[in-house]
C-alpha cells in the first residue's frame, strides 16, 4: 500500500537542518580566519560567502524541483561539455595558469574551474550508464561485471587524466572516489573490486620504487610541487621551514585547542597569519583551535549524520537511476570531507581540496549545492509504502 505524501512532506528537513548547521560553521570560521586579510573590512569574505550561499540555495532548489529522470536526456551532452571545457583549460589561450597549475578558464569578467562542474557531469553520466546496463542486464557473470568496469573506466578516466595533468591531484582523486563508489553500488563482484584495489596499491608501490631507483622517470608522473607536499607530509618538522610549514602550524593550532578551544577569535595560529589559505583549504584549523575538540567533534558528527541520511535515501530509493545519482554524490562529498580534515592533522598529504560547505569559495560550493539538490530531488520522488515487500521495492 502506497503512503501518499505531498512534495513538501517528502523534503528531507533533517538534511536541510544539517546543511544549515554547516553553513553556520562556515560563516563563523571564515569571519575568524579571514579578518586578518582585510583590516578595513573584516567581513569581506563573509559577505561574499553569504552571496555564494544564496546563489547556491537558489540553484539547489532549481535542481530539486526538476524530475531527475530528465537528467538522463542530458547526461551525454553535459559530459561532452565538461570534457570540452577541460580541453580548453589545457590547450587554449583561455586557460589560466596560477600557483603552478592551470585549472581555471577565463570567461570574460569571471573565472570558472571546469573540474568542479565535471564532478556533477560525471555522476550523471555514470548513473545513466549504470542504470541502462543494470536494467538490460541478463545473468550476472564475470563477463558482464568486466563490461561494467570497462564502461566506468571509459567514462571516468578521460576527465581523471585531464584533471591530473593540470596538475590537480586532489580533484583527480575525487573523480576516482566517485568512480569507485558507483562501481561498488553497481553490484560488481567483490573479487573484481579487490583486484582493482590491488592494482591501485601496486601502482603506488611502483611509484615508490621509481622514486628510489629511477627518479627521472618518477618525475614524469609526479610534479615537483606535489613531491614537496609528500615530503612535508611524511616529515613535516624536518621541513617546517619550507614544505611542512603549513602543516606544522595547522597541527599546532588544532593541538592547542585542546578540549574546549582557545575561544572564538582568540586562536594564536588562526589570528597570526601563520597558516596560508586558512579560510579555504585549512579552515578546519580555525574550528579545531578556537572551538576545540568538542567543536571539531560536533562538526564531524554533523557530517556523519549528513552522509548517513544520504545513504538511507540511496538505499530506500526504488529507482536505480536515483540510487546511482545519490551514490555518486556520497562518493563526492565523503572523500572531500575526509581528505580535508585528514590533511590538516597530518593523516593525508596536502591536496588543496576544500572542506564541503565550510571552506570559502564559489565553484566548489556551487558544485556541492547542486549535489545536495540532486539528493533532495531523488528523495522527493521516492515512493514510500506502508507495507513494503521485497517485490514492491523492486
Amino acid at each position: 500500500m502506497e503512503e501518499r505524501k505531498t512534495g513538501f512532506q517528502q523534503i528531507d528537513y533533517t538534511l536541510l537542518f544539517l546543511l544549515f548547521v554547516l553553513m553556520c560553521f562556515s560563516l563563523l570560521a571564515i569571519y575568524s580566519g579571514s579578518g586578518q586579510y582585510f583590516t578595513d573590512d573584516p567581513t569581506h569574505y563573509v559577505k561574499r560567502q553569504i552571496i555564494w550561499f544564496i546563489v547556491g540555495i537558489i540553484i539547489m532548489v532549481s535542481v530539486m524541483v526538476l524530475d531527475y529522470d530528465l537528467f538522463k536526456n542530458f547526461s551525454i551532452p553535459l559530459y561532452g561539455v565538461g570534457v570540452m571545457l577541460l580541453l580548453l583549460v589545457a590547450y587554449s589561450s583561455l586557460g589560466v595558469f596560477r600557483n603552478g597549475s592551470q585549472r581555471w578558464l577565463n570567461v570574460g569578467p569571471a573565472e570558472i574551474q571546469p573540474s568542479e562542474f565535471m564532478k556533477i557531469f560525471l555522476i550523471i553520466a555514470l548513473a545513466h550508464m549504470l542504470y541502462r546496463v543494470t536494467v538490460n542486464r541478463g545473468a550476472k557473470d564475470l563477463q558482464s561485471d568486466l563490461m561494467i568496469v570497462a564502461k566506468v573506466c571509459a567514462i571516468g578516466l578521460p576527465p581523471f587524466f585531464l584533471i591530473l595533468s593540470q596538475p590537480d591531484l586532489g580533484t583527480a582523486l575525487v573523480i576516482a572516489s566517485i568512480m569507485a563508489t558507483m562501481l561498488l553500488m553497481s553490484g560488481v563482484a567483490w573479487r573484481i573490486l579487490c583486484v582493482l584495489g590491488l592494482g591501485v596499491v601496486g601502482g603506488i608501490l611502483s611509484l615508490v620504487y621509481l622514486h628510489n631507483y629511477n627518479f627521472e622517470l618518477f618525475s614524469k608522473f609526479i610534479a615537483s610541487h606535489q613531491l614537496d607536499r609528500i615530503y612535508g607530509w611524511l616529515d613535516p618538522y624536518e621541513h617546517q621551514g619550507t614544505y611542512g610549514y603549513q602543516l606544522v602550524n595547522a597541527m599546532r593550532g588544532i593541538g592547542s585547542g585542546q578540549l574546549y578551544g582557545s575561544g572564538y577569535m582568540n586562536g594564536v595560529q588562526t589570528q597570526s597569519d601563520r597558516i596560508p589559505e586558512i579560510h579555504t583549504d585549512f579552515i578546519f584549523t580555525v574550528i579545531g583551535e578556537e572551538f576545540g575538540f568538542l567543536g571539531a567533534t560536533i562538526l564531524i558528527v554533523t557530517y556523519f549524520l549528513l552522509f548517513y541520511r544520504m545513504v538511507i535515501i540511496a538505499l530506500t530509493c526504488n529507482n536505480l537511476f536515483g540510487t546511482y545519482l545519490v551514490s555518486g554524490v556520497i562518493g563526492l562529498l565523503v572523500f572531500q570531507a575526509f581528505q580535508n580534515v585528514a590533511m590538516t592533522i597530518g593523516l593525508m598529504p596536502i591536496t588543496g581540496l576544500a572542506l564541503p560547505f565550510i571552506s570559502y569559495g564559489g565553484s566548489a560550493l556551487l558544485t556541492n549545492m547542486i549535489a545536495m539538490g540532486i539528493v533532495l530531488n531523488v528523495n522527493i520522488r521516492t515512493r514510500h509504502y506502508m507495507f513494503e515487500t521485497e517485490e514492491s521495492s523492486m
